[in-house]
């Protein structure tokens, strides 16, 4: 009788909510950023030119985004699936060779590499992770391997210290997806700086923006960086002697002066960001370890500080008479906003499955240069598990003591109905 009438109080059953409230907005923009535009717009009303892109402010954001990462080079592009193709593109890569990819990472972290004729091989995840691990990684290595891209999913940093060794035994270059990961550090340094170059998005969406897109491509090696700016500007010859002609076929990529402004007001709130996000996941982790059963916080990389672009979070389905999802649907009709099932899994999708990249060809895949399995498929066990046990909770900057006040309480009336030992 007790269990039934804890069903029966739960929202998705028609009991009252925990949270009637609307979770707080983040209030990314403000007036700072508001200012930093009118002062682009009067400069250029007063001087009677236009604002481009690659001036002073384009410039500035670049600079100041490179030194945010303790030194190198950064080039902002318009968008994050940008960021990865001139990345990837700056490697010089071979059509027709294979470049490993994390399973769990968005289409645009992806879909850059069949774009450039190369053939993606998709890694597992380590066992308890959305992130691709060390030894996910080197099961996939073959001579025919020219690059591995690494994501650093939802903010925490994947093993990158131990694939970079599996890299660089093999000599293979390594680019980081920190799409969702600006601010995140393993061992005090940040993700980004331990491959040869980086991907970053600055869409509104993520920790910090440039506008309503954007993405940045980051470096310490110079000559990856004059490639850089070849990919994201039509390969017009920078760095090289006055009279060159562009020397890459490419696209233009440029983000310009009006979110680069934006951008650098941006970058100088991101550490304030990052340390909020940070300080809501430890109070509340600290709360589910002490409070709850099924509820549990995954162990993350040691030496791992992520910046949780959201909080991931698991279920012991051993405890409950649920699965995982009804578990997710239940608390989301209490009011609280997360996502029961993450969905970033190209290598699923129709345009992979049946290798629609260019036209009805099945290139690059069906080019008799290629000496791989052109059917090859990817089974993801650890992935799959995954998918089944964790979950991602909505989390920002200005979730505080009263939102994690319900979460705590939508996931203990929850669990309460559903646990075993309540049968």
């Amino acid at each position: 009788m007790a269990r039934q009438s804890k069903l029966e109080s739960l929202a998705i059953n028609g009991g009252p909510k925990v949270r009637t409230k609307p979770w707080p907005p983040r209030r990314l923009f403000a007036h700072e950023e508001k200012e930093a535009v009118i002062r682009l717009f009067d400069k250029a009303i007063e001087s009677g030119h236009a604002f481009g892109y690659d001036g002073e402010e384009e410039q500035a954001f670049c600079r100041e985004f490179a030194e945010s990462l303790g030194g190198g080079y950064a080039d902002a592009v318009n968008s994050g699936t940008a960021a990865m193709y001139v990345a990837l593109r700056a490697l010089d890569l071979e059509p027709y060779t294979e470049v490993i990819v994390s399973g769990i990472t968005d289409p645009g972290g992806f879909m850059p590499i069949p774009l450039l004729n190369c053939i993606p091989m998709v890694a597992d995840s380590e066992p308890g992770s959305y992130n691709a691990g060390p030894k996910q990684i080197e099961e996939l290595i073959s001579p025919r391997t020219s690059a591995i891209v690494i994501a650093h999913i939802g903010g925490e940093p994947a093993d990158i210290e131990g694939i970079m060794a599996v890299a660089n035994k093999h000599g293979i270059p390594v680019v980081e997806d920190c799409a969702q990961a600006h601010g995140a550090t393993v061992n005090g340094r940040p993700v980004g700086t331990f491959g040869a170059v980086a991907a970053f998005s600055t869409m509104f969406g993520k920790h910090f923006a440039t506008g309503s897109q954007g993405g940045v491509v980051f470096t310490r090696d110079e000559k990856i960086y004059q490639r850089v700016r070849w990919a994201s500007d039509r390969g017009k010859p920078f760095g090289l002697p006055a009279g060159s002609t562009n020397v890459w076929a490419s696209l233009n990529f440029n983000l310009g002066d009006l979110p680069a402004a934006i951008g650098r007001v941006q970058l100088r709130k991101l550490p304030e960001i990052v340390r909020k996000r940070r300080e809501a996941a430890r109070a509340l982790a600290q709360r589910i370890q002490e409070e709850l059963k099924a509820v549990f916080v995954p162990r993350y990389v040691p030496g791992a500080d992520p910046s949780y672009w959201f909080f991931r979070l698991g279920v012991r389905r051993e405890l409950l008479t649920c699965d995982k999802d009804t578990f997710c649907r239940a608390v989301i009709a209490e009011g609280i906003p997360l996502t029961p099932r993450y969905a970033a899994m190209p290598g699923r999708q129709d345009w992979f499955i049946n290798r629609r990249v260019f036209g009805s060809t099945r290139l690059p895949w069906s080019s008799p240069e290629y000496k791989g399995d052109p059917n090859r498929e990817f089974p993801c066990p650890n992935l799959e598990d995954a998918l089944d046990t964790f979950f991602n909770l909505a989390l920002h900057e200005n979730v505080g003591p009263e939102e994690i006040d319900d979460v705590i309480a939508a996931f203990r009336k929850v669990e309460e109905a559903y646990l075993k030992e309540n049968e």
